[in-house]
């Protein structure tokens, strides 16, 4: 384990329709839009580590990439490695949040993760990015 890993600070994400994962991130998930530029918002998922929030931020397709030598002119979500990313809630939100999410008309798939104690609530963004909300229950065994 490396000690100077804090926390993970920031996930971003590539999209086609900036609006309408704006609208899911701050209506559907509830994050809070904390800055937004031409092409980029950011929201807030947790204070983070020494001062840096931890973000999610959504990049519009058509903005350079950060490797010059990636040639990826569009998104192909076939060719992404993303499988999903997790954001933690309270054991005692969890009920709540995916009768919150249902009702908000999200397929939601859940699932229990016996080795970890974790209790998991799954929906999909409008682009098909997995996300997951969990937390750690220790009645799940």
């Amino acid at each position: 384990m490396n000690p100077a890993i804090k926390g993970l600070g920031e996930t971003v994400l590539r999209v086609r329709d900036l609006d309408s994962m704006k609208a899911f991130y701050a209506n559907i998930i509830g994050l809070e839009l904390i800055k937004e530029f031409p092409k980029v918002a950011f929201f807030k998922i947790a204070e983070g580590f020494g001062g840096h929030t931890q973000v999610i931020g959504l990049f519009a397709e058509e903005l350079p990439r950060a490797f010059v030598n990636d040639n990826t002119s569009t998104i192909e979500p076939a060719c992404s490695s993303l499988h999903h990313f997790a954001l933690e809630i309270s054991s005692e939100d969890y009920l709540s949040e995916k009768t919150r999410l249902e009702n908000a008309g999200c397929e939601v798939i859940t699932a229990e993760h016996q080795w970890c104690q974790w209790r998991s609530i799954y929906v999909k963004d409008p682009e098909n990015n997995v996300i997951e909300l969990v937390c750690y229950d220790k009645s799940v065994v």
